[in-house]
């Protein structure tokens, strides 16, 4: 099979790095988990509108409704960065910006991540 680059790229080694369709699939797969997730989260919240504190606590404190809800929390992050992260790598044209913003993209999925575990885990288990 002929090389498609063109001389220049050839000696700057550009081209293909060969990651796209693992990034292709995580999105997908990503997508995929996020769907039975987010209907059971939707209905969590649906039922549990307009319960006390108390409630709220103890349905949460069910290992069968905290484990799905902290894998939507974590899946839906991942899948926003990933989001994000081929937005950038698409329109952002200026490599020092381009990874300024990638590394804050994962700073603040870490952050919000860190932030929404604790809540999540505060409120099911905390005192």
């Amino acid at each position: 099979m002929a090389d498609m680059r063109t001389p220049l790229n050839r000696v700057r080694g550009l081209g293909s790095t060969k990651s796209g369709t693992s990034h292709f699939w995580a999105v997908r797969v990503s997508s995929a988990a996020l769907l039975p997730l987010s209907l059971f989260v939707i209905g969590l919240v649906v039922s549990l509108a307009g319960s006390s504190f108390a409630e709220v606590r103890a349905t949460l404190g069910q290992p069968l409704v905290w484990v799905p809800v902290m894998l939507f929390i974590l899946i839906s992050l991942e899948h926003m960065r990933l989001g994000m992260q081929e937005v950038v790598s698409d329109y952002i044209h200026n490599e020092l910006v381009k990874v300024t913003l990638m590394m804050l993209n994962s700073f603040f999925v870490v952050l919000v991540g860190g932030i929404c575990v604790f809540s999540l885990l505060k409120i099911a288990f905390g005192g």
